[in-house]
């Protein structure tokens, strides 16, 4: 048995090594970076990433982020490019190629094919010498010194290097587009990220629950309401706008301080200038307001006029947060 000591020593070891590799590619980005990220900026077709091996892997990585970050990008894998698969390529395309030898035999098969097509092919790799690297365009450098694998033979720090290269790509690229959030957003729709990016406050809101009482309301008409529409509060309005709100913790407060409230109304026990939000805004600037000022409901409004009444287990429940 290997002692806990050892494990942790080891994963240590592993940890440092590959972080040391990757801070060495700062000391390779040179002109031949900056020229493909303006090739790939440029053009007017696809992005087509391709490898072999564990570096088909990190080209199928490279091609997620791409995708998502405004680059258009196909993965093609080397292997079965040449039996069949190089119809994706067009001519406008440019080609990123990885791999750490740069000699493998798809990658030698491959790349002559690609010079014929007449696509502009950039290498990833970690042998500046090599088949690859004397063929492409742009050469990117990934060499590293050595795997963390202790037989030196399993890809890890190379990989690694690969991806961090494959990123600094990317990230230029959207710094370039002025990529933002709401760009993000396009290409994100499902799950929490894209609730979190394009949900509005106008797709959340329940019409049919539109809780509100006028300034000269009874408090049991106030209370009625409070409880019918479910939402813990009300909000008393004026000409379709909002004068104040009154909530669950309101009722309590007056019950407390008054033995009788059939001398009470609405205008007596609400709380003025209540926080709001814009039925157009997102829902995630709605759960802000809500965080910040410690409150469970938010009023909406529209133009000026009230909407209804959004609530922090509705955002909850969305798994926004």
């Amino acid at each position: 048995m290997i002692s806990k000591e050892k494990i942790l020593a080891s994963a240590k070891k592993t940890i440092l090594s590959e972080s040391q590799s990757i801070a060495k590619l700062t000391d390779y980005l040179n002109d031949d970076f900056a020229k493909s990220v303006e090739i790939i900026y440029q053009s007017k077709g696809r992005l087509i990433v391709t490898g072999i091996g564990k570096s088909a892997i990190i080209a199928q990585k490279m091609v997620a982020t791409y995708n998502s970050t405004g680059t258009p990008s196909m993965f093609l894998h080397a292997a079965e490019a040449i039996h069949g698969d190089l119809g994706m390529v067009q001519p406008n395309d440019v080609v990123i190629c990885i791999s750490k030898s740069g000699n493998s035999p798809e990658i030698k098969a491959l790349v002559p094919i690609l010079k014929r097509f007449g696509n502009t092919l950039i290498a990833i790799t970690g042998n500046m010498t090599s088949f690859l690297a004397k063929e492409s365009d742009c050469v990117l450098n990934t060499t590293v010194d050595a795997e963390s694998c202790p037989i030196n033979l399993a890809p890890t720090n190379s990989t690694t290097a690969q991806l961090v290269m494959g990123d600094a790509i990317g990230v230029c690229l959207m710094e370039m587009r002025d990529f933002r959030s709401e760009d993000f957003a396009k290409y994100h729709p499902g799950g929490a990220l894209g609730k979190k990016l394009l949900l509005r406050v106008s797709d959340m809101l329940d019409m049919s629950h539109k809780p509100m009482v006028s300034l000269d309301s009874s408090i049991k008409n106030v209370i009625f309401e409070i409880s019918e529409k479910r939402l813990g509060v009300a909000a008393v309005v004026e000409n379709e706008k909002v004068i104040g709100i009154i909530t669950d913790g309101d009722i309590r407060r007056m019950l407390n301080n008054n033995d009788t409230f059939s001398h009470l109304t609405a205008k007596d026990i609400m709380t003025k200038n209540p926080k709001t939000i814009q039925y157009s805004a997102m829902v995630v600037d709605a759960f802000n307001i809500l965080e910040d000022f410690a409150i469970t409901q938010l009023v909406v409004e529209n133009e000026g006029k009230y909407a209804g009444v959004l609530h922090l287990h509705d955002i909850l429940k969305e798994g926004i947060v």
